[in-house]
């Protein structure tokens, strides 16, 4: 999974001046909402079918088992697209369709590492997406260690050059994705910011919490700047190197990497419907991402994501009559290389986007949500507010903080779409995220259960409402 942060952060400041204008707004109503929630027969029905429910489990062990790691411009992923034509038709949406996005094809190939001296030791490692590759032989090079990416920035080019720079940045565990967003710039930026000062290769301390011996991978970024090999250190192996680092002796490093760009490959983003009754323009978006990377089968990153949105979905065209507005399903593709999906919906549907009403993404795999935060107007955060007690009953809290969207919300950001968040725990998912760990075994279908209920709840809410939630607050200047 990857995240617009910058652009959000700043987002977060404009967003949160306007939820402190509104907080006289978000008690009105309130007692009469908890009322409504309370005997609401059609909300009672739908939390109790929703964890009961089976419908994502069976989704995403579909998606993993059928289809497994679908990394974009693959032949997987080409897969993916067809496997959810198929199952989202067989599900009886309505609208069910594809459309056409092109995707970049980065091939993997063979990787492997050692230290070769002071004290020879093999290394688990995997390169990272987008990385260039090393020359058939390899590269052998002097390690020079860098702390954090600014310290990176501000070594003079002679500490770098004809070396192999190491980024020893650790990961924080946190709640929501706080450690993540700080850790991730030296995998994003690590590549390009060593490179342009000389270096001849990139390793990194792996972005995640787990202390086993899988190496995380992700997408790095090179701009305009040369495209030197970079690969993600295990864990427990970049401890080993900053070890060796650590007793004064120069340390080598021999890395091989046989990572190569292909030319671009069409895909597709998926799209199913609920049509609404009475106001079918207006539009509830669930998105979640239907590509992966290549080392597990993507069940969390983000085969959850599918399967929440789309249970949840089938769950609102059970209900007893229709929702006034339209629940739309988006798979995008291409999410963790470049959100080449999530640009074409926004592209695409520039017309349609001031009828957005609400869009929510499923990203953070599978444990309980945990909180539940907006960013749309004053009106409608009051509104979205209002719903709480819904989510109660499952351990949700409100919070009073914007909402992050995700990255593949973070093109709507423009035409300001509103957003909720329906926060997961994220405090054991990086220990898995990325890597070949990533496999349907790491799912409690009980928490995916809770999940559900909370998508199919909160979209169904606003989906038969007419409250008007937008438009959000005017996004900063980048």
């Amino acid at each position: 999974m990857t995240r617009a942060r910058g652009r959000r952060r700043v987002l977060l400041v404009v967003t949160a001046l306007a939820l402190l204008a509104g907080s006289s707004v978000v008690a009105v109503g309130a007692a009469s909402r908890r009322a409504q929630a309370a005997a609401d027969p059609l909300i009672a029905g739908l939390r109790e079918r929703a964890l009961a429910s089976d419908v994502a489990l069976q989704v995403v062990s579909s998606l993993t088992s059928e289809v497994g790691p679908r990394p974009a411009g693959s032949a997987a992923d080409a897969r993916a697209v067809s496997w959810a034509m198929a199952t989202l038709q067989k599900l009886g949406f309505d609208n069910v369709h594809s459309e056409p996005v092109t995707v970049p094809h980065w091939v993997r190939g063979e990787e492997t590492g050692e230290i070769v001296a002071p004290w020879p030791q093999r290394m688990s490692l995997c390169a990272l997406g987008g990385s260039g590759g090393t020359p058939e032989e390899g590269i052998t090079a002097e390690v020079a260690s860098f702390p954090t990416l600014e310290a990176l920035q501000a070594a003079p080019a002679e500490q770098v050059q004809g070396k192999i720079v190491f980024l020893d940045r650790r990961m924080e565990r946190t709640r929501d994705e706080r450690g993540y967003g700080e850790a991730v710039v030296i995998r994003r930026d690590g590549a390009a910011t060593a490179g342009k000062k000389g270096a001849l290769a990139v390793l990194i301390r792996s972005v995640g919490t787990g202390s086993h011996r899988f190496p995380h991978t992700g997408g790095t970024r090179y701009g305009d700047g040369p495209k030197v090999p970079a690969a993600a250190l295990a864990g427990p192996d970049a401890d080993l190197l900053a070890r060796q680092l650590a007793s004064g002796q120069p340390v080598r490093f021999h890395l091989r990497l046989t990572s190569r760009v292909l030319a671009d490959e069409p895909s597709a983003n998926v799209i199913a419907e609920v049509r609404g009754a009475t106001h079918p323009d207006e539009i509830v978006l669930l998105g979640a991402h239907l590509d992966s990377w290549d080392l597990g089968t993507g069940a969390i990153d983000d085969g959850a994501g599918v399967a929440i949105v789309t249970a949840a979905a089938k769950l609102i065209a059970g209900q007893p009559r229709r929702p006034a507005r339209t629940v739309r399903v988006v798979l995008f593709a291409n999410e963790e290389f470049g959100l080449s999906g999530a640009r074409a919906y926004a592209t695409a549907h520039a017309d349609e986007l001031p009828h957005h009403v609400l869009a929510i993404e499923a990203d953070l795999g599978a444990a309980k949500t945990w909180a539940f935060r907006a960013t749309a107007s004053q009106t409608g955060v009051a509104f979205l507010r209002s719903l709480a007690p819904d989510l109660q009953p499952l351990g949700i809290v409100w919070e009073d903080r914007p909402a992050l969207g995700g990255a593949d919300l973070s093109p709507l950001v423009p035409a300001r779409v509103p957003f909720a968040d329906l926060f997961q725990d994220a405090s054991e998912y990086f220990d898995i995220h990325h890597t070949a760990d990533d496999t349907l075994d790491k799912i409690d279908p009980s928490s995916l259960a809770q999940n559900v209920t909370a998508y199919a709840l909160l979209a169904w809410r606003v989906a038969d409402s007419d409250v008007e939630l937008g438009p959000a607050p005017e996004p900063p200047p980048n």
